[in-house]
């Protein structure tokens, strides 16, 4: 075969792909809205910025160290940030444009009526949060939480996973008392007794027991979260920059070079654990090693497939008496993003 003749067979297959995942959105949407219609812009013009909510300069490193921060489009600025609500109100106060959050900042967002669209979105093979118990508690089970004081923040990615592990325990939020605190305070309220128990992620669960051992700090047994959700991560982005042209484009850009930069830490691991683990948040090798083996495998699915399990989770929340009203899932994803994220990961 001709070279012409092979190169308009893969460009065939590239149409017909677009096309067959045009029909998938458009069947699991049927109503989208006028937003979700159009076309997501390519062209990003000079000087185009973007304001990007990071979280412990995760996603500054990543980008740095994988070289994708010079392969950006838009001059892109990270601000760093410590849980979803802090988030949620930077967006309502028009500072950021994207921001990586948990799943439950999108169902925050969306009960408070502030339009703030799914864009892509980071799944693990392993669960988020390890559980970590005061200095001096001894449990080993999670049907032993009952009538621990447990730190709780509504409306971040700690909300699901407790409410979650509360379920599988065969209890109900009557059966333990949930500390509202702040996720950047958990550490201390378990040091100093504040709270029995804390849902802490990485590196935080690392610095917690590496700190506190001898004095008695434990978590309970990870096979005890086996059958919880999985890390399920967002990117959303204010509704204002997605209708804004220039920032729409640098936006997809952004989700481009997101995923290759995850990718590469995927792929480069000892140098990944260097640059964020050792040099940005001061742990050492071996621990970097274990926290990225306790993170799983990362893969970027397509939002059309992830609508079920965020009603799951919206639902979940509804039931605990923490929604005003049951929210239909659908309409926290711009769905137009899906060709994007197929075509990053192919």
């Amino acid at each position: 075969m001709s070279s012409i003749f092979l190169q308009e067979i893969s460009e065939f297959g590239a149409r017909l792909r677009s096309a067959l995942l045009a029909g998938v959105v458009a069947a699991v949407v049927p109503a989208a809205s006028a937003l979700a219609q159009s076309a997501i812009p390519t062209d990003v013009p000079k000087g185009t910025k973007l304001v990007v909510a990071d979280q412990r300069q995760n996603l500054q490193v990543l980008f740095q160290a994988s070289g994708q921060q010079k392969k950006l489009a838009s001059d892109v600025t990270f601000a760093d940030f410590r849980g979803g609500p802090a988030i949620l109100e930077a967006f309502r106060g028009g500072a950021l444009d994207l921001a990586t959050v948990g799943d439950a900042p999108p169902i925050q967002a969306h009960a408070a009526g502030v339009k703030l669209p799914i864009v892509a979105a980071r799944l693990s093979t392993k669960p988020q949060y390890q559980v970590a118990l005061r200095p001096g508690l001894k449990i080993t089970r999670l049907q032993e939480l009952k009538g621990k004081r447990i730190a709780y923040a509504e409306g971040t990615a700690v909300q699901t996973f407790v409410l979650s592990a509360l379920k599988k325990a065969g209890l109900s939020k009557k059966d333990v008392t949930l500390v509202p605190l702040r996720i950047v305070d958990f550490s201390d309220a378990l040091r100093s007794g504040e709270v029995d128990v804390a849902t802490l992620n990485e590196p935080p669960f690392s610095h917690y027991i590496k700190n506190n051992q001898a004095q008695g700090a434990g978590a309970l047994p990870a096979s005890e979260l086996q059958g919880l959700p999985t890390y399920l991560g967002y990117l959303y982005a204010s509704d204002a920059a997605l209708k804004n042209p220039a920032k729409a484009a640098a936006i997809r850009d952004f989700i481009t070079r997101w995923i290759q930069a995850v990718n590469w830490a995927q792929a480069n691991r000892d140098q990944w654990i260097d640059a964020y683990f050792v040099k940005s948040q001061k742990l050492s090798a071996e621990n970097g090693r274990l926290i990225t083996e306790s993170e799983g495998d990362f893969s970027f699915p397509l939002l059309s497939s992830l609508v079920g399990r965020q009603q799951q989770i919206i639902d979940l929340i509804h039931q605990a008496g923490e929604l005003p009203k049951r929210l239909d899932a659908k309409e926290e994803f711009d769905f137009r993003f899906d060709q994007v994220i197929d075509a990053a990961n192919r």
